[in-house]
Parts: C-alpha cells; structure tokens; sequence
C-alpha cells in the first residue's frame, strides 16, 4: 500500500475521494491546512465537520495550523500554498505521495492543480496523485447528505463568497449552522 497524505479541503469532498483511495489500494491519511477559508466561523464549522467525518470513517486527519492568508481570488497562489504545505509535510513524514480532494469538484480549475501538484512534487522530492475523481463527485454529496455533513456552497475564499451569495445572508445561515452544530 502507497502511503497517500491528502490535502482535504472538507469532509463532503473527502468521502468519496477517501473511499477511492481504500478501494485502490492507498492509505491515505487527510492533511486539513485551508488558511483561504473565511471567514473564521465557516472556517471552524469546515473543520468541526472534517472531525465529524474522521470518527466516522476512520479517516486519520492532520489539522495544520494555518499561516499566510492567500489573496481572495487568486486560485493559483491559493492552491501553491495548499499544496506546498501538504507535499513538505508528506515529505518530511515518509508518505509516498500527495493529493487533493480539490479533484472532485466541478468548480475548481482542474488542469492548474494538476500543473501545480507535478511541479511541487518535483520540486519537493514527492510523489502527486492527479486522479480526475468529478465521476464521484454526485456520490460525494449523497454520501455527505448520508453522513449528515455540512455542504458548503462555495469555495471557501472571501471572493468566492461574494460572487454566489450575499454576504449578510450568509452570515444569518452561518450563526444558525454553528448553532446547529454545537
């Protein structure tokens, strides 16, 4: 079995990827570092879910303290951060490779994380998973709905937030969400 450490950027993208990776043959083990999450009380709730998944799961998860902020909107400096932490701690903990549940999402920029992933793994002496897992992406959410998992409606960056929601709308869910999960 490859030892896998897997950048998750929440639990609803790590069910099916993580159950992918069982399936083939990988222990992976989830690496949460997402300092692009604003703002701090979805931050939490993201986390507070990802805990939620791992007793669940069983899915072993690393909670990596959050540095630097990227700047909201810039997609490429905001997965280079992610990733780079990822694939140094992997590294630096002998795993074999690195990945990124970011791979399952329609919405993210496939093609930019693929190019990204490669090159930081040059560079840090690691392997990189690129695996095109949007197939699962639909089984995901069904299994986070089964789980009872918080489904976010965007990326997590501020700029992300204003493009799909209103932010005071969002902030009114957001207080009832954390309440709800408490």
């Amino acid at each position: 079995m490859k030892k896998l450490l897997l950048h998750t950027c929440c639990a609803p993208c790590a069910t099916f990827v993580h159950e992918w990776l069982r399936q083939n043959a990988f222990e992976a083990t989830g690496f949460f570092y997402n300092p692009n999450i604003y703002p701090e009380a979805e931050y939490d709730l993201r986390k507070k879910c990802l805990e939620q998944y791992q007793a669940l799961s069983g899915l072993p998860v690393i909670y990596a303290e959050n540095d630097e902020r990227p700047e909201a909107g810039n997609c490429a400096d905001c997965y280079e951060r992610r990733l780079r932490k990822c694939a140094r701690y992997g590294r630096a903990h002998q795993f074999d490779l690195f990945s990124t549940t970011l791979l399952i999402s329609p919405y993210q920029k496939h093609e930019l994380i693929k190019e990204i992933g490669a090159r930081i793994a040059q560079e840090e002496n690691i392997g990189f998973l690129y695996h095109d897992f949007r197939a699962g992406y639909h089984k995901g959410r069904e299994l986070a709905k089964l789980y009872n998992l918080y489904r976010q409606k965007y990326c997590g960056c501020s700029a992300s937030l204003k493009e799909g929601k209103n932010e005071q709308a969002f902030k009114t869910a957001e207080r009832e969400k954390v309440i709800a999960y408490s």
